[in-house]
């Protein structure tokens, strides 16, 4: 039998690190000091911001790039530039980062909830019909945790009915679906560049579109509503300053040369741990093969089965796992429907909402998958996933330990 578990006094599998995030050198030391001592600090006056967006357009495979101060700006802006009218409705998952929908509510359009898939966490392509509705304008999936989502389902869709896809690839920087990059896929993407992102400058986002027209406005948009063949004082849209400084333009372009091999590095690692997972009683990883040649992990995730545990709670096979060295988390504690903001439809002075429907259906009911994985969903954390196999290994090694000896947590 194995050890005694850590939690309960015995020697934890792991005592060392995991990689630290971020990752930085002198490369970017280096690029920032340039900036400082150039004087030139706004977008506006230098050239880091233009030369990363053309590199991480080149990077991403896209045609255009419009760098902004974060990710959430950037789906507003997106939505905005789209043509989205107060009252539109945008359907979007419920299991994500609260900006992708509070983007919508911020463009005064509404926020239609569709439920995610059981193994990925993605949008079900397959239920988006049924909430399509004559005041539907968009769609907006997420690539979860870097996994790509069905985006061929999802672009047929959308054709039918005339819709928008805005891809929200927050957490998918480098993720490939059916060997091409995410992001420009379909008539807009979106990243961010926040600090626990794959790529970071601490803040920040962009912009991804292969649509000239489309690209145009975004970038008046994020310049105050200006053209690029006008004058300083003339404004065409109701844009804002939403520019990435240069500074966070120089530490992007030295983070960037890492991201590819920081990539292939976490989607072997996941791959490893998906197959040394496979079979293991009450952890069930997430699925490939739904289109992604390559996966971001952003998130490692996976299910956890109390059930196949004896009836060990997820919080006590967490806490038990953190002890022996591993530090895992649980996913989102609830779906977007129940947070107050949405279920109080506490949106201030945006009510475009109201235009398109007396009520809206946020009912936790109506989304049982999303249920689900707020009960059982755990996370690694990407920066993990840049370990050696070794590390990788001290991870299937504690959770077999924990396994064995789950008696002892119930």
């Amino acid at each position: 039998m194995a050890q005694e578990l850590a939690i309960h006094g015995g020697p934890p599998v792991r005592t060392a690190a995991f990689p630290q995030w971020p990752v930085f050198g002198q490369e970017e030391e280096a690029a920032v000091v340039g900036v400082i001592r150039s004087g030139k600090w706004g977008r506006l006056d230098g050239t880091r911001v233009e030369m990363f967006e053309q590199e991480f357009a080149r990077y991403q495979e896209a045609h255009h790039a419009i760098a902004v101060v974060n990710g959430s700006v950037s789906l507003r802006i997106a939505l905005l530039a789209t043509g989205l009218e107060a009252g539109d409705e945008v359907i979007v998952p419920p299991y994500t980062f609260l900006a992708t929908a509070t983007a919508v509510i911020e463009a005064n359009g509404t926020p239609i909830f569709v439920d995610i898939e059981p193994d990925t966490c993605n949008l079900d392509a397959s239920k988006i019909e049924a909430a399509i509705t004559p005041r539907t304008r968009a769609i907006i999936p997420v690539h979860f945790g870097g996994q790509p989502a069905d985006l061929d389902t999802i672009l047929a869709i959308a054709k039918r009915h005339n819709l928008v896809v805005i891809e929200d690839a927050a957490q998918a920087h480098g993720a490939m679906y059916k060997d091409r990059k995410v992001g420009a896929l379909c008539d807009c993407g979106s990243f961010s560049f926040q600090s626990t992102k794959n790529l970071t400058a601490g803040e920040g986002g962009i912009l991804l579109s292969n649509d000239t027209d489309l690209a145009e406005r975004c970038r008046s948009f994020h310049n105050c509503g200006r053209l690029p063949d006008g004058e300083w004082y003339e404004h065409h849209l109701i844009g804002g300053n939403s520019r990435l400084s240069e500074l966070q333009g120089a530490l992007l372009l030295a983070q960037l040369t890492r991201l590819e091999e920081q990539t292939i590095r976490r989607d072997e690692n996941g791959l490893f741990l998906n197959a040394q997972l496979a079979d293991h009683p009450g952890i069930r990883p997430h699925t490939r093969g739904h289109g992604e040649t390559r996966h971001a992990y952003h998130l490692y995730q996976f299910r956890f089965d109390a059930a196949a545990w004896d009836g060990v709670p997820r919080e006590r096979f967490l806490a038990a796992l953190e002890a022996e060295g591993i530090p895992a988390m649980a996913g989102y504690p609830m779906g977007l429907y129940d947070q107050q903001l949405f279920a109080n439809r506490a949106f201030g002075p945006y009510t475009g909402w109201r235009n398109a429907r007396s009520e809206l259906p946020y009912d936790r009911a109506g989304f049982p998958v999303c249920e689900e994985v707020c009960r059982d969903a755990c996370w690694l954390l990407q920066a993990m996933l840049l370990g050696e196999r070794a590390d990788m290994q001290d991870i299937v090694d504690a959770m077999c330990k924990v396994y064995e000896r789950r008696a002892e947590l119930r």
